[in-house]
């Protein structure tokens, strides 16, 4: 919630964020933030970055005022690396006692509007931690209760019966949800606790935000200016929907595009990271790539994102459709089989960003609401269902699937990853009652470091394809120069899209 590892500077990389580095004038700002050493507005200023990082805050502000016309102010207490079971305790409060500490900056700032001639109405209180109650085993059992009563405290402290919470979900994307699987789930389990039985506290997803990159392996803690910039706008979502003003979705297909009782070739996109854009932004579709920004009414899309955080409601037009300003390699995936003078296509495109393979097998991992299989297999049946409903006969292209990319920067994962692949293509083909389903699997270059070179997952990978007729081994290790270890940026999505089309294409041709 401070903005750990996140640079103001920063900002310019996300296009959708552009200008969130300046001062934003009609929002007032109170904070006190740090542990020893605090740094506090002393008063009421404008939002604006603080210490040259980057809060949720920022994107939360302009994505509130962007659908509302009431003037709003945030109170921000935050200080890293604190536990509710100590540090936030409001009965017993230790270490950095940041309950009092916190109670007594939301008083005074209340008052100070109340000086100024200002009313005001207490809206909601934003609650994301978590991380450190897990390195102990008795607050990391007490999460749900002890999360309770801080919500309880805080409505009695304030006189406020009604206050509502946003409780961020902690991001799974990071090595701490794939190495502390178990503890990462456990705060989980407490924050879904109070959530699902307090009608005034919302549950917010953010395993699929983005998350700071990393040297070495690429992985990393937190979530980083990226992350933090849409950790923002996921609350102002939430909040946003509980007021009746969240921002109405504009996509459709006002035609279908397929003659009636014609056969469509139905395309499954699926994967993790770079399947579902994390950092392609529509706003660098430009030259040759400017035509992608534009919905292609002749393709019917149908989408299930970020683990559910967005889905739509029924088969639009294929275009962007990320959270964020964001897409896949769907779109240039898609062109590419026309200019090959393919016709009659359908895309479904089932993704999730925080997730890694074990995720989609059918055995799962402890972590039980993190398992994707049976709703991935239900996504397709639908998408199958609903082709023919409309009187189609339906032709499974196959599942174009991108290799998980966090899975190859941890050891126990990486070394796991083909066989759970394998186990996850066989599952597939049993449950949707299709033995020769084609799996088109793309692999970007695995992460390169002494702690994981040892693993060849590329050769792997070709032993399972040689050994499997119906599986074709993408080998997608030349994109355009990247900045970063992992994820793919714009041009790396639009080039990604193409290689699988070549692909599908060469094995097509090969198969006729």
């Amino acid at each position: 919630m401070v903005g750990a590892d996140s640079k103001v500077a920063d900002i310019q990389r996300f296009p959708p964020f552009a200008g969130l580095d300046q001062a934003q004038e009609d929002v007032r700002f109170w904070y006190c933030l740090g542990r020893e050493d605090k740094t506090n507005s002393d008063g009421w200023v404008s939002l604006q970055p603080v210490n040259n990082l980057v809060g949720p805050e920022l994107s939360f502000a302009r994505e509130v005022r962007r659908h509302s016309t009431s003037p709003i102010a945030i109170i921000k207490i935050a200080a890293g690396g604190t536990h509710l079971g100590g540090d936030w305790n409001p009965d017993s409060p230790s270490g950095f006692k940041l309950y009092p500490l916190a109670l007594q900056q939301v008083r005074t700032a209340l008052q100070q509007l109340k000086a100024d001639g200002i009313d005001y109405r207490l809206e909601g209180f934003m609650w994301h931690q978590g991380e450190n109650d897990m390195f102990n085993a008795d607050y990391m059992a007490a999460y749900g209760a002890n999360l309770k009563n801080f919500l309880a405290c805080w409505r009695r402290d304030l006189s406020a019966p009604n206050l509502r919470f946003y409780i961020g979900e902690l991001c799974t994307k990071t090595i701490w949800g794939m190495d502390l699987r178990p503890r990462m789930y456990a705060i989980s389990l407490g924050q879904r606790q109070v959530t699902d039985a307090d009608p005034l506290a919302d549950y917010v997803p953010t395993s699929h935000v983005g998350v700071e990159i990393g040297g070495g392996v690429g992985l990393h803690y937190h979530y980083g200016t990226l992350g933090q910039l849409e950790h923002g706008v996921n609350y102002a979502n939430a909040y946003l929907a509980n007021i009746g003003q969240a921002p109405k979705s504009i996509r459709s297909l006002d035609r279908w595009p397929y003659p009636a009782g014609s056969t469509v070739k139905l395309f499954v996109m699926a994967g993790h990271r770079n399947m579902e854009g994390e950092r392609a932004f529509v706003q660098e579709l430009t030259d040759g790539n400017a035509s992608l920004r534009y919905d292609n009414r002749q393709i019917a899309y149908r989408y299930h994102l970020g683990g559910g955080y967005r889905i739509s409601n029924a088969w639009e037009s294929l275009g962007p459709a990320g959270y964020y300003d964001t897409f896949g390699p769907e779109l240039s995936f898609a062109a590419a089989l026309q200019d090959a003078n393919l016709s009659n296509i359908a895309i479904a495109k089932f993704t999730h960003s925080g997730s890694q393979i074990i995720d989609w097998t059918r055995e799962g991992s402890e972590a039980k609401t993190r398992n994707l299989y049976s709703t991935f297999i239900d996504f397709v049946n639908e998408s199958v269902r609903q082709l023919e409903a409309k009187g189609h006969t339906v032709e499974l292209a196959g599942v174009f699937y991108h290799l998980g990319e966090n899975d190859m920067s941890w050891s126990p994962f990486r070394s796991k990853s083909i066989e759970r692949l394998t186990s996850l293509i066989a599952a597939s083909r049993q449950d949707l009652q299709r033995p020769d389903l084609k799996w088109f699997v793309s692999q970007q270059r695995p992460t390169d470091d002494d702690s994981v070179n040892s693993i060849d997952v590329v050769s792997m990978l070709e032993t399972a394809a040689q050994a499997d007729p119906h599986l074709i081994h993408i080998k997608a290790f030349d994109p355009p120069a990247q900045p970063e270890t992992l994820v793919l940026n714009t041009s790396g999505i639009v080039w990604l899209g193409q290689q699988i089309a070549a692909a599908y294409l060469q094995a097509r041709g090969d198969l006729e």
